[in-house]
């Protein structure tokens, strides 16, 4: 499977998922605690390579992230 960038990213989302749970004040290790919660398993590290870019974020995960956050996908992708 061919994963394509983004101008030089990787997903559209990092640095609006980073604000949010920013502002939930929220530690990566606490976001991936409430993901596994939610049957998506991500680790701290996951985390902080979404918010920086370099990892893709699938489908289901950007859903779980969004109801974890309380924010909608929408929100996240524009």
């Amino acid at each position: 499977m061919k994963i394509y960038d983004y101008n030089g990213r990787k997903n559209l989302c990092g640095e609006k998922i980073k604000a949010a749970r920013k502002a939930r004040r929220m530690s990566q290790s606490q976001l991936a605690a409430k993901l596994q919660c939610e049957d998506v398993i991500l680790e701290r590290d996951c985390i902080s390579r979404i918010e920086i870019g370099t990892r893709f974020v699938a489908d289901y995960e950007l859903v779980t992230l969004a109801k974890v956050l309380k924010v909608s996908v929408e929100w996240l992708v524009t």
